[in-house]
């Protein structure tokens, strides 16, 4: 399947956001280019796709694999745009993300694809395969001394609250869906129910 694989920071800075978490993919908070610093005001539709291309972005998502998720969020009970951000945030690479396992979305998405993922004690190498609450998300016997993830765990800063993680076993458990507040803050969800919603 095809992916953007184009300078991840450029994006960021186009989008004024950071795409990584981290906050060193926008050092300057300007888009790039000549006419960077001359940002004219930006219509309604231009708000409502920008936001809808900061969390397509944010989570890895080509348009058609976003949009089937926007739609399966619309079946279900409760406030559309909350919905499929909780969608998007039980993808398994996302999981493995926040849980510390890589230091970045795709880092994660890689991880999975390559088979070094459990959920449950069974391998999953499907970056969208969605995890439910109370599944458990671990390491491969084999892939527990991985560098990169012994890298990644050190380097973790933050575990959500709705996730739980024991070290000695190195693994991870969904522990219910989250909540608005726990979701980035960044996005404005109503711009993207309105821009599918035209």
């Amino acid at each position: 399947m095809a992916r953007y694989t184009g300078p991840r920071h450029k994006l960021a800075r186009r989008l004024g956001i950071s795409l990584d978490g981290t906050g060193k993919d926008i050092q300057r908070n300007f888009p790039p280019g000549q006419h960077g610093h001359a940002r004219r005001k930006m219509s309604e539709y231009a708000l409502q796709l920008t936001e809808k291309q900061k969390l397509r972005h944010m989570y890895g998502l080509m348009e058609k694999q976003f949009v089937k998720t926007f739609e399966e969020a619309g079946k279900m009970s409760g406030v559309h745009g909350e919905n499929f951000m909780k969608l998007l945030e039980s993808r398994l690479d996302n999981l493995v993300y926040r849980l510390g396992f890589a230091t970045s979305r795709p880092g994660a998405r890689q991880l999975t694809s390559h088979g070094h993922i459990t959920v449950n004690g069974k391998k999953v190498n499907i970056p969208s395969y969605r995890v439910k609450p109370g599944d458990v998300i671990g390491l491969r016997e084999k892939s527990r001394n991985l560098d990169i993830v012994k890298a990644s765990l050190e380097a973790r800063a933050y575990l959500p609250n709705y996730i739980s993680f024991d070290d000695s076993k190195v693994e991870g458990t969904y522990v219910r869906l989250p909540e608005r507040d726990e979701l980035p803050a960044e996005i404005n969800e109503t711009f993207i129910v309105e821009y599918y919603s035209r």
